[in-house]
């Protein structure tokens, strides 16, 4: 069976986001920006399992966008629990560094996709 990068990728990043979720629950009592993050952060996986079935290759893409979106935005709260100081130097790194990763990819299969298609 072929590997699928951004499909593995997606899936740890999403078991770290729990990891983190329950950390920031249990530790710094924050529930409000932590449920935002892990909503964000497990949806990416979602959406690129959703992709997997798409019904055509514009619904491909549109399903990715999305997770691109999602990962936009988890970027966001990754950096603002930072500079608030929910999240430590190590923690942080790691997060941004997998969530960077997982952006780029998405962007280089869009923008492959879409140009299969014109």
């Amino acid at each position: 069976m072929r590997k699928n990068l951004i499909r593995e990728k997606s899936f740890s990043f999403a078991i770290a986001i729990i990891q983190c979720y329950k950390w920031l629950t249990t530790t710094h009592r924050e529930y409000v920006l932590s449920k935002q993050l892990l909503r964000s952060g497990t949806s990416i996986g979602a959406l690129i399992r959703e992709a997997e079935y798409a019904e055509s290759k514009p619904d491909f893409i549109h399903k990715l966008a999305i997770a691109l979106k999602e990962a936009n935005e988890t970027h966001y709260w990754i950096e603002l629990m930072y500079q608030t100081k929910y999240l430590e130097n190590e923690n942080f790194s790691n997060l941004e560094s997998e969530i960077v990763s997982i952006k780029k990819i998405l962007t280089s299969i869009i923008n492959s996709s879409k140009s299969k298609i014109r």
